[in-house]
């Protein structure tokens, strides 16, 4: 077989547990479940070199970008010069450190660890090392791939200068522009990090190859690496995650979560999410006031991408959860594989609803004059928190045992495919 391919093996789909043999892989190839059509594993036409390249060119432009001039501002004849750090100290400063904190990790701290665990990881596969914690260092990059956030910063940044412009002339710097170019290096970097194959890269080094265990009514499939253990063992021998036919408590978990996002979705949207003060006026105005004031002010695009970021996407998450939670749990309110699509969607669009936090920090950044001042308002913690309790419920829900509940009632399955073909 070319250097690289990964052999026929029997693997587990995450997504709906169909167990299936997969062919040999060769490089620029890749393997999707015949029943949900998730993606399974690809092997990148240069396996090696093209991860290795990217994570490189994303460090080097990340450089740039947090050492370079991101935009300059004129206002009320000062000249205001913006930095990603100096947002970020701005915000610490000012006693919003919560906030720094969330900035930092999603724009600069998971991206640069997870190039940093990327370039690790491929460095032992180069050299044919097993290195320390090359495993470990595997599950976390694959982890951190959900909260790597520098696109939703990048459209947050548009969405700024729609409103700032038209009070203030703006200059973008060189990190602007390279924030996009970071941006896409970023996604193809995540994409080419096939965890499937870069675990059985791991093993075949130590000299045990995973791909030889036969599926039979005695093994178990890892939901992280996908390939088949003995049902006996309680952690994976191949990526050494925890063994599992399903997550533990995954409903459980996930609900606790929801519930959570739901109590505090309440005070987000109650409480001010911006304070604006200038010389003898002191505006609070919560999301609707800041979506309501847009929109009368002709800001129409700004207003659709808040009311979608801050209304839309939260309250659609939540009730795709709850469809989501019930159907696995009692009964499925439609077909496996449209609740299955719902599960793909409510996994993806959870982390655009941050825009709207960015916008506000990027706006505080702005206008921080004597003139026109913009703080944060207590609403920012709340609506923080909803965006990350959501996306943990999505992280933590089974979608396997939507069609476990879907064999318990084929009744359902069949009429609605029946309702569907028709």
């Amino acid at each position: 077989m070319p250097v690289g391919s990964l052999p026929a093996h029997q693997v587990g789909c995450p997504c709906c547990g169909l167990s299936l043999f997969i062919p040999v892989l060769t490089p620029g190839e890749s393997a999707l479940c015949p029943r949900c059509h998730q993606h399974l594993v690809r092997v990148e036409t240069h396996p090696l070199d093209t991860p290795t390249a990217y994570a490189i060119a994303s460090l080097i432009i990340m450089t740039i970008v947090y050492t370079q001039l991101y935009m300059s501002i004129d206002l009320f004849g000062m000249h205001i010069e913006l930095t990603i750090p100096y947002m970020v100290a701005s915000l610490a400063q000012q006693d919003y450190s919560l906030l720094a904190e969330i900035m930092f990790f999603l724009t600069f701290g998971s991206p640069v660890l997870f190039l940093l665990l990327c370039l690790y990881v491929y460095t032992g596969l180069r050299y044919q090392q097993v290195l320390p914690g090359m495993l470990y260092a595997t599950r976390t990059l694959v982890r951190l791939r959900h909260w790597i956030m520098v696109d939703v910063f990048y459209i947050a940044t548009l969405v700024s200068y729609i409103k700032i412009s038209s009070m203030a002339q703006i200059h973008f710097g060189l990190a602007f522009w390279l924030m996009m170019v970071l941006a896409i290096l970023l996604i193809r970097t995540s994409q080419g990090v096939p965890e499937h194959w870069i675990f059985y890269q791991i093993q075949r080094l130590t000299g045990h190859d995973p791909t030889l265990q036969i599926h039979n009514a005695d093994t178990i499939n890892c939901h992280y690496c996908l390939f088949e253990q003995p049902d006996t063992q309680n952690v994976c021998d191949v990526c050494g995650s925890y063994l599992s036919r399903r997550k533990p408590l995954s409903l459980n978990i996930s609900m606790a979560f929801l519930l959570a996002a739901i109590i505090f979705y309440i005070p987000a949207n109650l409480l001010p999410m911006m304070i604006t003060r200038s010389p003898g006026t002191n505006l609070a105005s919560t999301i609707l006031d800041g979506i309501e004031y847009m929109w009368n002010d002709g800001d129409v695009l700004i207003a659709v991408v808040i009311f979608s970021a801050s209304m839309a996407i939260p309250v659609l998450k939540i009730i795709f959860m709850l469809v989501l939670l019930y159907s696995a749990a009692y009964r499925p309110l439609m077909s496996a594989r449209k609740l299955t699509m719902l599960y793909r969607i409510t996994e993806s669009i959870g982390r655009w609803s941050m825009i709207d936090i960015f916008v506000v920090i990027i706006l505080m950044s702005a206008f921080s004059t004597p003139l026109a001042h913009v703080t944060p308002g207590a609403a920012t913690i709340y609506f923080c928190a909803v965006v990350i309790l959501t996306m943990i419920s999505a992280l933590s829900f089974d979608p396997r045992l939507i069609w476990d509940e879907v064999k318990q009632h084929p009744s359902h399955h069949k009429s609605s495919t029946k309702r569907h073909s028709s």
